[in-house]
């Protein structure tokens, strides 16, 4: 999977986005405008190095959501053969970042203005991308098409807000994760959520497109709001099942979250 899949193009009106697969379930995003690129998390230089002599492309900018090295392994080298500028969060320990970008930044790439979110949680400095224009998510490991990253540096509420935040993007935004984790997710879900008619047809299409090494990626907020058991926290059905499940016995969003995750966590 070291390869730029260039048969998959999403165009959000005519913001044009490919995934370029890398290590065994990455997706590194390209963006492009005529002969120019953006790529978002490159973890492994070579498939992107790769794609830019194919294409002929000129790297404008790296996007980095946060710090771990499947996201940024690739971004030393990419800058010192190219000289692209490289946007990421703030975080010191992430070389070679020449714009900083906090919550309430605006930062404009090949001519596209995403604004910036704070989503803590899966790490303490991850960000996400939104572009409102073009109804574009770019959000690293925090939401997952049918899942959300693990917590590893931040809370359960953390990370609770963090999807929030992301959840009340409009309904059409399409949500552009780094990784195809989607058949794990929706087997979990079905076992948090197993009267999900939504979910469980949405199950057999993406099992029909994995089964064609077609991306399940991306989704939209609206859909992950239907299917999405981190999403779900006030679902009277997944607040039950974790009652029949000896798992938690209140309501509170942060801890249904919670319930949830210790849940994916353990299995």
């Amino acid at each position: 999977m070291g390869c730029a899949n260039t048969l998959f193009r999403f165009e959000t009106d005519f913001m044009t986005i490919e995934p370029i697969r890398a290590f065994s379930d990455n997706y590194i995003w390209l963006i492009t405008s005529a002969d120019r690129a953006a790529v978002v998390d490159p973890g492994d230089p070579a498939p992107v190095f790769d794609l830019l002599e194919t294409r002929g492309l000129t790297l404008d900018t790296i996007i980095i959501t946060h710090h771990h090295f499947d996201h940024t392994g690739g971004v030393a080298s990419l800058k010192a053969a190219t000289g692209c500028r490289v946007i990421g969060p703030n975080n010191p320990g992430i070389g070679d970042i020449d714009e900083v970008m906090t919550e309430g930044n605006e930062v404009t790439v090949l001519g596209y203005q995403f604004a910036v979110l704070e989503v803590p949680g899966h790490t303490l400095d991850h960000i996400a991308y939104y572009n409102e224009a073009h109804a574009t998510l770019f959000c690293g490991d925090t939401l997952f098409v049918g899942g959300c990253g693990r917590v590893f540096e931040g809370t359960f509420p953390m990370m609770q807000g963090s999807l929030e935040k992301l959840s009340t993007l409009p309904d059409v935004t399409k949500v552009f994760c780094t990784h195809e984790y989607t058949m794990a997710n929706l087997n979990f879900a079905l076992k948090v959520d197993p009267s999900n008619v939504a979910l469980k047809a949405f199950f057999t299409e993406c099992s029909l497109k994995r089964s064609e090494d077609l991306p399940t990626v991306p989704s939209t907020i609206g859909h992950e709001r239907m299917i999405n058991p981190f999403l779900r926290w006030d679902s009277p059905a997944i607040i039950d099942q974790l009652k029949r499940e000896g798992r938690h016995e209140g309501s509170l969003a942060a801890e249904v979250f919670g319930a949830v995750r210790s849940w994916k966590d353990q299995g």
